[in-house]
């Protein structure tokens, strides 16, 4: 085994995930948080998705009633 001479260097840890970043340096661990970490922004772009749409659909049913 190969003596790391910055181990005992704290490792920068980030809070977020950025698109395209190198993934090589994350433990399995890291990589199974941002996996649920981005299934969770997922689920909540999909849920402001569907408001912004049913309240587009309410909006539009609206005006044409308004127009008879």
């Amino acid at each position: 085994m190969a003596l790391d001479p910055f181990a005992d260097e704290p490792r920068q840890i980030m809070s977020g995930h950025e698109i395209g970043q190198d993934l090589s340096m994350l433990s399995i661990d890291e990589l199974d948080e941002r996996v649920e970490m981005l299934e969770q922004e997922i689920a909540r772009l999909k849920e402001a998705r569907d408001r912004k749409e049913n309240s587009r659909a309410a909006a539009s049913a609206f005006f044409k009633l308004g127009q008879g």
